[in-house]
């Protein structure tokens, strides 16, 4: 105002470099997060790792947890189910092994938040066993670990459409997260060039002429070892993915509350199963459960 002269009789100011501990006290605001300026520029360079919160209902076999791993450098996604986070720092366990094993490099760095799962003593000495730098988040600043958050976010809300698409019930939360993760893997990301997860961590292209609508009405082959000369030579069951140690898709059995695993199933992608009936609904016909 004094400067454009836009009052009169104005005293005379001048600027003060010295903070005002009033305004800090009443306006004080968090400072902005910048994105990040730093990327992995090999395999296992950096490993992101999160626990989503509990679930409303326990997964067909007991789970409330999920946590995820992404490798920084290729956005390659694993996630495993847990029942409690006390079973942190065995799987985490689990997990190195396997994905060393497969690229024949070590992990470097593991970032994640200040969760109690990943700063108890039994996770500590594994880090410290296998000379693992850990980086954690500041206190309530998930931001700091937004690949781990925003990857969370994304499977819980692409597990909500899959369930809901064929009016699922919420048990199956699991297998639909487990579903969104190989999908995400084959799909493109701002963070790679042209490349899919897949592509980047295996280095070969992936395949999707086996991809299917998750859980559609399906029909699955019964071996002739498990079946007599008149029974039926199928059985129908809800597609809810595909397996991880096989060419074969996982097939829930609502007749005996199984999932099981088959390369011999026939898909009816536009039915569903009608829940409250305990049979297959008829197309294009919506049944709430």
């Amino acid at each position: 105002m004094q400067k454009n002269e836009m009052a009169k009789d104005l005293p005379v100011m001048e600027e003060q470099d010295s903070t005002c501990k009033i305004c800090l006290l009443s306006k004080q605001a968090r400072i902005p997060f910048k994105g990040a300026s730093w990327r992995a520029t090999e395999k296992l360079e950096l490993v992101h790792s999160d626990v989503c919160v509990p679930m409303s209902e326990a997964s067909l076999n007991g789970s409330r947890y999920f946590i995820t791993f992404i490798d920084d450098f290729t956005r390659m996604c694993w996630i495993y189910f847990l029942k409690a986070k006390s079973e942190v720092a065995e799987v985490f366990m689990k997990f190195k092994c396997l994905i060393e094993n497969q690229c024949g490099r070590r992990i470097k760095v593991l970032r994640s938040d200040n969760g109690t799962e990943y700063t108890s003593n039994k996770f500590k000495c594994l880090c410290d066993e296998a000379g693992i730098e850990r980086q954690f988040t500041a206190p309530y600043s998930p931001q700091q670990n937004g690949v781990s958050e925003r990857k969370n976010r994304t499977i819980v809300e692409m597990a909500r459409c899959l369930m809901q698409e064929k009016d699922m019930p919420l048990k199956f939360w699991a297998e639909a997260a487990n579903t969104d993760v190989f999908l995400l893997n084959r799909l493109p990301t701002k963070a790679l060039e042209k490349k899919t997860p897949y592509e980047a961590w295996h280095e070969m292209k992936p395949s999707v002429k086996n991809l299917k609508v998750f859980g559609c009405v399906c029909y699955t082959h019964v071996p002739q070892e498990k079946r007599r000369k008149l029974d039926q030579k199928s059985e129908p069951g809800v597609f809810v993915g595909y397996s991880l140690q096989s060419k074969a898709y996982r097939v829930f059995q609502p007749q005996t509350e199984k999932v099981i695993i088959s390369r011999d199933v026939t898909f009816l992608e536009e039915e569903k199963w009608n829940w409250k009936e305990g049979s297959k609904a008829e197309k294009g016909v919506t049944q709430k459960c």
